[in-house]
């Protein structure tokens, strides 16, 4: 059995798939899997370091906007996808995969279509609440669809082939919160807000967070990623404290998220699965210039269902917004509220569920 992932351009779309190839290795371990993706993206070094076969595609994503050299840029990148189409059709004959997997991006547009009109079966998995215009036009000729929000099904034609399955996670064993906050060397005893933009930070919450630094440590700890290109700033800029942990990049985030009463961060699809995996509250700062403004939908799932507050980017600095984070930090009955929330919102087993239709589509005939 051979099954083909198309999808990178960035961690939220490759990760669901290697967590979905590690599930069928563990289903029928001799499956053949491999990827397809480009030399820009994460998926260039993550999936041959993780042992996976990877087959490069010449495709870009096209620039948003009206403005003149957004559309002259558009006439190369549609004539990269045509060439991309071409080497996905070659590819599609070489490797005769039983199912061809798009987790969303440009990347795995050419491959998805190649297969659809190879009559090929394919599964799409859509990480946001506001689906991708990949997951758009090809969803209508997909074996399946599986979404990770309800909410993004009203964005999509009529199916009777869509399902909503979760986005597949890291997951977390849990730990105690007062070894967790023993490990990173803060007061056990105090409430503990944990802060993230990702791996490369997030400039926004970054300086917000370095501006009311004395507020947040008077009252609660704080366990900071900053990211790696903010980090000596911010050293730099600090008093030490005993309710302080900061470094630019936290290697056991589940140590993180046990310590963690309250979560800050983005609206990522990745970090809303798993917080929901966790049932962890938390306060989400959308990024603004997310393509479809996905982010902000991603949020009001959660918002709606009483799991998260919103801040929006250009208030996070503003003395009120930190009010109310700190008055929520110290809030026990809400944020148990809010946890459980957002447990009800969980998808833990998305990867082997979608494994598992992964399977079932490549067996039929």
């Amino acid at each position: 059995m051979k099954i083909l992932f198309a999808g990178g351009g960035t961690g939220g779309h490759l990760y669901p798939g290697i967590a979905m190839a590690g599930e069928l290795k563990k289903l029928v371990p001799n499956v053949e899997l491999s990827f397809a993706g480009t030399t820009s993206g994460i998926e260039a070094t993550e999936v041959p370091r993780l042992g996976y076969k990877l087959h490069l595609l010449p495709v870009r994503g096209l620039k948003r906007g009206n403005l003149l050299a957004n559309m002259v840029s558009n006439v190369g990148v549609l004539a990269d996808f045509v060439r991309a189409l071409r080497r996905a059709v070659l590819l599609v004959k070489l490797e005769a995969p039983d199912v061809v997997v798009g987790t969303g991006g440009f990347v795995s547009a050419p491959l998805l279509l190649a297969a659809q009109l190879m009559r090929k079966k394919t599964l799409i998995q859509e990480q946001n609440a506001f689906p991708g215009v990949t997951t758009k036009l090809l969803s209508v000729l997909a074996g399946e669809v599986h979404l990770s929000f309800e909410e993004a099904r009203k964005f999509l034609p009529k199916n009777s082939r869509i399902f909503v399955s979760g986005n597949p996670a890291r997951s977390f064993e849990g730990v105690d919160a007062l070894r967790a906050r023993t490990h990173f060397s803060i007061d056990a005893s105090r409430p503990t807000l944990l802060v993230f933009g990702g791996s490369r930070g997030a400039r926004a919450i970054n300086n917000a967070v370095l501006t009311h630094f004395q507020k947040i440590t008077s009252s609660a700890n704080l366990i900071w990623q900053t990211g790696a290109l903010d980090y000596e700033r911010i050293k730099g800029q600090l008093s030490p404290s005993p309710s302080l942990w900061v470094a630019p990049y936290i290697e056991d985030m589940g140590l993180a998220y046990s310590a963690a009463d309250l979560v800050l961060c983005r609206a990522g699809a990745s970090s809303i699965a798993e917080l929901t995996n966790l049932g962890k509250p938390a306060v989400l700062v959308p990024y603004p210039f997310a393509t479809g403004d996905h982010q902000r939908h991603n949020a009001r799932a959660l918002v709606i269902n009483g799991a998260a507050l919103v801040i929006e980017d250009d208030h996070l600095g503003e003395q009120a917004s930190w009010n109310n984070i700190l008055s929520l930090v110290q809030n026990r009955d809400t944020l148990q509220n809010m946890g459980a929330a957002s447990r009800k919102l969980a998808y833990p087993d998305a990867a082997h569920q979608l494994a598992l239709r992964i399977l079932a589509l490549a067996q039929q005939h």
